[in-house]
């Protein structure tokens, strides 16, 4: 799980990478920052993640990132298809939320089962 956080992680590097051009990019790239954050740091330490504060914290960043998932969703039809999210920025970053939280996920649960594995 660690490598697959550390790939995550610079995904989502990446993804704030690509903001350089975008007029909202500096909200977008604070967006992407945070399950940035959490991938790197339980790909380095993840021993570290496992305590109850950082648990916690962890858990509140997901609820956030399902929130915006949701405020965030696509209203396009058919945002899915390269011809609609192409043309479309509400697509892509609604798109961008779906994938940044899936990364939060991913981190989630990889805690989650530290910390199963450790009772």
């Amino acid at each position: 799980m660690r490598i697959l956080n550390a790939v995550l992680c610079l995904m989502m590097i990446l993804f704030i990478v690509v903001q350089f051009n975008d007029p909202d990019g500096p909200f977008w790239a604070v967006i992407y920052v945070v399950p940035a954050l959490w991938a790197g740091l339980i790909a380095i330490k993840s021993a570290h993640i496992v305590g109850r504060i950082a648990f916690s914290i962890l858990s509140a960043c997901v609820v956030g990132g399902l929130v915006m998932t949701v405020f965030y969703w696509p209203r396009t039809p058919g945002f899915w298809k390269q011809e609609v999210w192409w043309e479309t920025e509400t697509a892509r970053e609604g798109m961008g939320i779906m994938i940044a939280t899936m990364v939060l996920l991913v981190a989630m649960f990889t805690v989650w089962r530290a910390r199963q594995q450790s009772i």
